[in-house]
């Protein structure tokens, strides 16, 4: 069975079911980014397919290109499924390309991309350098600096950190055991971590082991929004946006900002 969560698995699917199966665990796993009615600002989805010609008869039917509002069925049953909330109107594309849009999601090990279409007056602001400020708990620091690179930035409870295989790991953002700050508590020693992606421009949250159920919790709330976005895998990462709010466990609060005054 194809695996997407295998990361050692360098194959790719081979026959129409596995590759439906692969374009719909991709679809899902995007759309729970918007877990809870965050998909209501989404008009539609492009599904690119850059597969090569001898290789198009098993894309077309793996979408169901013959089968009108098939395929798009199937991923409203998915929004369904995550109270997604996706506007009455939104659309589907399946669109076949010699190669991806730069701007596409690409799925693993497929010749297919997606690309989110929302309101065009929906401002996307992109910078290779942002702040982390610490609105709730207490961190070594009120403020921290990302700057745009490889590597990662750690978050969790204590500098130096030990994971469940014995290795260490050292906290950039780090809130210290001994405060008397009680946010403190519920974060995990290995609770989330930031990166930045070249391909987006864009700094990325990710969910850590300890991160995720059944232990401490991560979610985001971005501005003007009710409902947060929960990370649920550490393979999943959410792109930060001017003014989002991270939290970590029950109540310490991270915010995300270009600007490193205070608004």
């Amino acid at each position: 069975m194809f695996n997407l969560f295998n990361k050692n698995t360098p194959e790719k699917p081979q026959d129409v079911k596995a590759i439906r199966e692969a374009l719909i665990v991709f679809i899902k796993q995007e759309l729970q980014k918007m877990e809870g009615g965050e998909g209501k600002h989404i008009k539609g989805f492009q599904l690119y397919l850059a597969c090569r010609p001898e290789e198009r008869y098993m894309y077309e039917s793996a979408v169901f290109m013959e089968e009108e509002d098939r395929f798009k069925n199937e991923v409203q049953r998915i929004a369904d499924d995550f109270a997604i909330d996706l506007p009455e109107h939104w659309s589907l594309e399946l669109l076949f390309a010699e190669e991806l849009p730069a701007n596409a999601i690409k799925v693993p090990q497929l010749d297919a991309g997606l690309t989110i279409k929302t309101p065009e007056h929906v401002p996307v602001q992109k910078s290779d350098k942002a702040y982390i400020r610490v609105l709730n708990g207490e961190a070594e620091q009120a403020l921290y600096e990302l700057k745009a690179g490889p590597g990662r930035v750690n978050i969790g409870r204590e500098r130096q950190a030990q994971d469940g295989e014995g290795f260490m790991r050292e906290n950039d953002i780090a809130f210290p055991s001994d405060s008397t700050n009680a946010c403190n508590k519920y974060i995990s020693r290995q609770h989330a971590h930031i990166e930045w992606n070249n391909e987006t421009d864009s700094f990325l949250l990710f969910a850590d082991d300890g991160g995720v159920p059944p232990r401490n919790k991560v979610k985001i709330r971005s501005l003007g929004e009710h409902n947060p976005v929960k990370l649920t895998f550490t393979e999943l990462g959410h792109h930060l946006q001017e003014g989002d709010q991270i939290i970590l466990g029950e109540s310490a609060v991270l915010e995300f900002s270009f600007r490193k005054e205070e608004k």
